[in-house]
């Protein structure tokens, strides 16, 4: 009997039956959309285009993967620095004042529609970077990658992806200004509850821990504000509505994203092109975590490797083509999201045809005014209490990928590697901020310390002689 409960998921190429498809697919628009939404809502993009521009992107990176690799595009956090800058120095002193203002009196600060052409254009250039770093690991095989790219290295990039992300976690699950500390009952709910799901209940139920324990935590968070102790639920911004490529009405019930096009803008490229080059080691991280998870469950369902490892050029290729994508109807520059990750994880379901209906979902929440409200409305404390889960579990798959890459931690090279890209991401994130001026560039904790990572593992192996790969005795038994 146990033996057959640990047979439960979804592999990439299986598909759920409709109900559970849809229940799967929407627990992962509810872990992607706070850090989408977030990234909307700092660089002052519209909030509805970037949703919909995530889950159109979704749909597209799936084709062009050929519905092999189960991954969930959203807005990178890479970009914002370099988004916020660019901001800054185009904006009219008119335009700066009048987002100041607005930022002032606690309203969304939405950026002026020429700005963000700008950056459009900027963003989908950057797509060529990734494209470009596809084409060469499609040419250099997979061996030159594990070199430029190895376990010592990716593994670590992941655990600061995520350790990073801890502050964000403790800040949405703690009491704001002003606010009662019974929001940490709310969090801690939310927390327990969704560990205690994944643990404890079985088959469907048992796959959609986070998705319950959102809602265990909005229930806490409405007996809360019934029993007079603080209401905790978020309004949709109304500003949101205003530059609707077009509305039913008043928009209250259905409204299109506030499409833009691209505005040729040199200024933009240079400012964004080089960040790409920083998210090549989090996508291939994200690779390398997903496929020790699909080759697991593979494997206790008695299936053969997935190999999702060997497929890492053409998600390398459909990130800079949904950059583009991205780009195009107005969104911000993005990634494949460890959250999303940190959910098939938990869950055990990788299933692509999920991926799918998930980025069809965040489409259609877009525009329905009373749906992409009612996911705003989540309890921030909420979203907090399910970051310490996701974002703690996107650590842990690093350390995953040092143990299934067997990386020796009594190596000397892998220990300055692993070192100095820990010190360096968790150093440069709490102490700085998230981002560090080198030589008058900003850069962001989790890409300057992978850069430093590769180059530094590059300059280590000079002079080492490659190890030949060891035959596998079963392969040579056939």
């Amino acid at each position: 009997m146990a033996q057959q409960e640990t047979m439960i998921g979804y592999l990439p190429d299986e598909r759920p039956s409709l109900g559970k498809l849809l229940l799967y697919a929407l627990q992962q628009v509810i872990v992607m959309f706070p850090a989408t939404v977030t990234v909307a809502l700092i660089t002052g993009f519209h909030v509805s285009t970037t949703i919909f521009a995530s889950g159109l992107a979704t749909v597209c990176f799936i084709l062009i993967t050929g519905r092999k690799i189960p991954m969930y595009y959203g807005s990178s956090f890479a970009y914002l620095t370099a988004i916020i800058s660019l901001v800054a120095t185009q904006a009219t002193p008119e335009q700066m004042a009048a987002m100041e203002a607005a930022r002032a009196a606690g309203a969304t600060v939405i950026l002026p529609t020429e700005l963000i052409s700008n950056a459009q254009f900027g963003i989908i250039l950057s797509g060529l970077i990734s494209i470009a770093a596809g084409l060469l690991v499609r040419v250099g095989g997979m061996r030159r990658v594990e070199k430029i790219l190895p376990a010592s290295v990716t593994g670590p990039v992941a655990m600061i992806i995520g350790l990073t992300l801890a502050g964000n976690a403790m800040s949405d699950a703690a009491p704001a200004a002003g606010q009662p500390q019974i929001v940490w009952i709310i969090s801690l709910v939310t927390l327990l509850s969704t560990i205690i799901y994944s643990k404890k209940l079985k088959g469907v139920l048992g796959q959609l821990p986070l998705l319950l324990g959102a809602a265990t935590g909005c229930v806490v968070a409405l007996l809360v504000y019934l029993l007079g102790g603080g209401n905790f639920f978020q309004t949709f911004p109304a500003d949101s509505l205003v530059a609707s490529t077009w509305k039913l009405g008043d928009g209250s019930l259905f409204a299109l994203p506030a499409f833009s096009l691209p505005r040729a803008n040199w200024a933009a490229v240079a400012a964004l092109m080089p960040i790409a080059i920083a998210t090549i080691p989090e996508s291939t991280a994200h690779m390398y975590q997903l496929d020790i998870y699909v080759n697991e469950l593979a494997r206790r369902k008695g299936k053969g490797s997935y190999g999702l490892a060997n497929l890492l050029d053409r998600n390398l290729i459909g990130d800079g083509l949904c950059d583009m994508v991205s780009g195009v109807v107005g969104g911000p520059a993005g990634t494949n999201y460890g959250e999303n990750i940190s959910t098939m994880a938990i869950t055990r379901v990788f299933s692509v045809p999920v991926m799918f209906a998930a980025g069809i979902i965040a489409m259609v929440i877009s525009c329905f005014t009373p749906l992409i409200s009612l996911i705003y409305a989540i309890p921030k404390s909420v979203i907090g209490g399910l970051e310490i889960y996701l974002f703690g579990a996107i650590a842990a798959q690093g350390i995953a990928i040092l143990i299934d890459k067997k990386t020796s931690l009594f190596d000397a090279k892998n220990i300055a590697v692993i070192a100095c890209i820990m010190t360096i991401g968790l150093g440069v994130n709490y102490t700085f901020g998230g981002n560090i001026n080198v030589f008058g560039l900003n850069v962001p904790a989790v890409a300057g310390a992978a850069i430093f990572g590769i180059v530094l593992n590059a300059l280590l192996s000079i002079g080492e002689k490659e190890e030949l790969p060891v035959a596998d005795p079963d392969e040579l038994a056939t």
